[in-house]
């Protein structure tokens, strides 16, 4: 049981590292106001990938507010995890955290110990 909440978890971290990096600023110098806001159309999707996709952006949403809302610390390590998960190697770290890999691990244990039990608090996992 442990070991596939740990699986969910790096699941839902990597699927919120895609999700925030897709995020793109529209406005901009070049950009008129009347179109800033404008969504593409989605008259061709199924009513089962609206609803799959909007429940995947209240997702998405909620652990990004959940994740802003912990200590810096552990934020931070878990955005380089979430990175990390997401390429796929174990390449990216910080200034911010201890140089020393065991205070790391215990960080991230920490960090991830405190987002599973928000996560679970608020009914996201």
């Amino acid at each position: 049981m442990m070991n596939d909440s740990a699986e969910i978890l790096n699941s839902l971290l990597c699927d919120w590292y895609r999700w925030a990096k897709g995020y793109q600023h529209v406005g901009g110098i070049n950009t008129s106001p009347m179109f800033r806001e404008v969504k593409s159309g989605r008259q061709w999707d199924t009513v089962d990938e609206i609803i799959s996709s909007d429940l995947v952006h209240s997702q998405m949403e909620a652990l990004d507010s959940i994740i802003m809302q912990l200590r810096d610390v552990y934020r931070t390590i878990l955005q380089l995890q979430a990175r990390n998960l997401h390429t796929g190697y174990a390449v990216w770290t910080s200034a911010r955290l201890p140089a020393d890999p065991l205070e790391r691990a215990v960080i991230l244990g920490e960090a991830r110990a405190a987002l599973t039990a928000k996560l679970q608090n608020a009914g996201v996992l």
